[in-house]
């Protein structure tokens, strides 16, 4: 028998931890054959213990290769010339990408077989491979990064009062049953790489911005750091029924947070643009990527049926108590601008999904005796004229020491966590500092 390199055969002189790679790339392929005891000539060397020599790779490929590949390996001792050589015969496995498990679901880790050599395979191979092995479902594949941690995620199940161990790592869906992660998993790693954008405009164009940011982590963290930062800009404004003060929100609360929810749990993950949410003076833009499911329209999304993108990850929100089981969350935002002088809109496309928020205290008209005005959004006025909240704490701290957040809150007019909230900010920003301990807590302006 002559011994030849091709596609499918690779010849090795002795044992090796090259070895390893060329057997995933086999497995990750069409499969084939590596000859051990053969020189990359043809030439026949031999081995001097057989036995010991398919003991080493047997250990190799269980120990340094995942998933498991073993049932797809049979190892041959063959005799030519005199010598004993292993053939090792690769079948093409099942659960591609095999990789090795130091180095993980990455180029580096995952290789393929071209031409006559083993090489590194593209991250777009990669998951082409995923998704042949594991379907279609975002949520059920293989995770490409394997090195995530969960410190949010577990923070979320700690306040709720849930377990939360390796158990439920399973259950859930955030691994699966040979404990690799899966997608689901990267989204409420710490390490998730789809991120939240937020901009704040100074009129009802993009032309000119007040501030922005983007919002990045685990999806548990996304959405705490965005409704906080969001409810920063959800002013409150007064109005009085004889001695009785009125005070209201631009945006409903419960509207906000099912908008954000419903961007979280029902976008479309396999792309990797950033969520959009824009806050004009008169109204506020939350879009999502992923239009409707197919056979959907927006007529059946506004009576309540949901057909729901990734149904694990609503699962687990709905395990955490922030949303509910059956599709209420585009109700409970219609509901919450009922008798208001102007409604949420939808605007769908192919791949897109808008929502749109109207200011109910913004551009209303009011009626009062015999006099008809209309109310100017806060934002259009010059910030001499109208403050922003950060600008009145600072205002304060110019004519006194310190100030404490009951001050704060009695100042802008917000409820307690909101006035902690602004507090956090500045003082994250460098504008305060913060003096005392948890029943004597004072701000001051940094010198």
């Amino acid at each position: 028998m002559t011994f030849q390199e091709t596609e499918k055969v690779e010849l090795k002189s002795i044992v090796q931890e090259d070895i390893k790679k060329e057997i995933l790339a086999f497995a990750n392929c069409n499969g084939g054959t590596v000859y051990v005891g053969v020189s990359d000539h043809g030439e026949i060397l031999g081995l001097e213990d057989i036995d010991a020599s398919t003991l080493q790779i047997s250990n190799m490929v269980r120990d340094s290769i995942k998933p498991d590949i073993t049932m797809f390996i049979h190892y041959e001792a063959l005799e030519y010339e005199g010598k004993s050589i292993i053939a090792i015969h690769i079948q093409r496995g099942i659960n591609r990408p095999y990789y090795l498990s130091k180095k993980g679901l990455r180029p580096e880790g995952v290789y393929v077989r071209q031409g006559y050599s083993s090489v590194p395979a593209s991250d777009t191979a990669i998951r082409q491979m995923i998704k042949e092995s594991d379907g279609d479902s975002f949520e059920e594949m293989r995770s490409i990064n394997q090195a995530l941690s969960f410190d949010a995620l577990k923070q979320e199940f700690k306040t709720r009062k849930i377990p939360f161990a390796q158990a439920q790592m399973q259950s859930l869906h955030l691994q699966s049953v040979d404990k690799l992660y899966t997608n689901l998993g990267l989204l409420l790693s710490d390490q998730c790489p789809y991120s939240i954008k937020v901009a704040v405009f100074e009129g009802n164009t993009q032309n000119i911005f007040k501030d922005r940011r983007e919002f990045s982590g685990s999806l548990m963290q996304q959405l705490h750091d965005v409704y906080d930062y969001i409810d920063l800009h959800n002013q409150v404004h007064a109005s009085f029924d004889k001695l009785l003060r009125i005070d209201n929100r631009d945006y409903p609360e419960v509207a906000v947070r099912e908008v954000l929810l419903n961007s979280l749990v029902h976008r479309d993950y396999a792309f990797h643009a950033a969520t959009l949410i824009s806050i004009y003076p008169d109204h506020m833009e939350f879009v999502t990527l992923g239009g409707l499911p197919t056979g959907l329209e927006l007529a059946d999304i506004k009576l309540g049926i949901s057909v729901c993108r990734n149904p694990h990850l609503a699962n687990i929100f709905y395990r955490l108590q922030l949303i509910e089981a059956y599709g209420t969350g585009i109700k409970k935002i219609m509901d919450s601008y009922f008798g208001k002088w102007k409604q949420p809109s939808i605007i769908c496309s192919n791949n897109a999904f808008k929502i749109v928020l109207p200011n109910t205290n913004a551009g209303q008209i009011v009626k009062e005796d015999s006099v008809i005005y209309s109310v100017t959004p806060y934002s259009v006025a010059s910030s001499s004229t109208l403050p922003s909240a950060e600008e009145q704490i600072l205002q304060v701290l110019s004519r006194q020491k310190d100030i404490t957040r009951k001050e704060v809150q009695e100042l802008l007019e917000v409820s307690q966590s909101t006035a902690g909230r602004i507090l956090k900010t500045m003082v994250d920003r460098g504008q305060i500092i913060k003096l005392g301990g948890s029943l004597t807590t004072r701000y001051r302006a940094v010198q």
